[in-house]
């Protein structure tokens, strides 16, 4: 007999060669946007939950550009939580920090031609950071989750989230794939947006 889409529940069990991990998928309303959860373990515990927000990237995540650190980013994250034993990855559809791939494109011709990651969105008339977490917030809410450890260098997803009533008890550092392709790129993060790298590790 088949079955009717509303009564499939949107979760699987997905074998990744990092581990394995639950997938759920949440369809934002608002934005028609699918966005997904990767589940490991129990999100109940005495501690933080440990969360990495990834937002997609594309070039870098599927194609393995250097232009930036989102690739090695997303595999260092799913190791980590491995590695804990639990956790959960949120990707989310916010492309180009929110502006869309055809928009990213054309920001990467800017910087082709000199500007910096952060200019070459303003010179499109495009916020340098359009992204909102409020979805994440929402995710997170749905799997339980209230306490986290956020997988993040950047301090403004740690304010959303507070903002937002997500309790971040801790915020772990996550540097991965710095090459001389996206050193000016990860410089730009630290000395424009406030991102919270080492020197030592650029």
């Amino acid at each position: 007999m088949k079955k009717s889409t509303r009564d499939v529940p949107s979760e699987a069990f997905l074998p990744t060669k990092y581990g394995d991990f639950r997938i759920q998928v949440y369809h934002e309303e608002e934005t028609g946007l699918d966005h997904v959860a990767l589940v490991l373990g129990s999100m109940t515990g005495p501690d933080a939950v440990l969360v990495r927000i990834h937002s997609e990237c594309l070039t870098g995540d599927v194609f393995g550009s250097t232009r930036c650190d989102c690739g090695p980013q997303l595999e260092a994250a799913l190791e980590a939580i491995v590695a804990k034993g639990w956790g959960v990855l949120l990707y989310l559809r916010q492309e180009g920090r929110g502006i869309g791939l055809h928009a990213k494109i054309q920001a990467y011709h800017l910087q082709d031609e000199g500007a910096d990651t952060m200019d070459a969105n303003l010179m499109l008339g495009l916020p340098a950071d359009g992204r909102n977490y409020a979805v994440a917030v929402n995710m997170l809410t749905a799997l339980g989750v209230s306490s986290v450890n956020l997988l993040t260098n950047n301090p403004e997803k740690v304010s959303q989230l507070k903002d937002l009533g997500i309790r971040v008890d801790g915020r772990t550092p996550l540097v991965a794939g710095v090459s001389e392709q996206n050193r000016t790129y990860l410089t730009t993060k630290v000395e424009r947006m406030g991102h919270l790298i080492d020197e030592d590790e650029l």
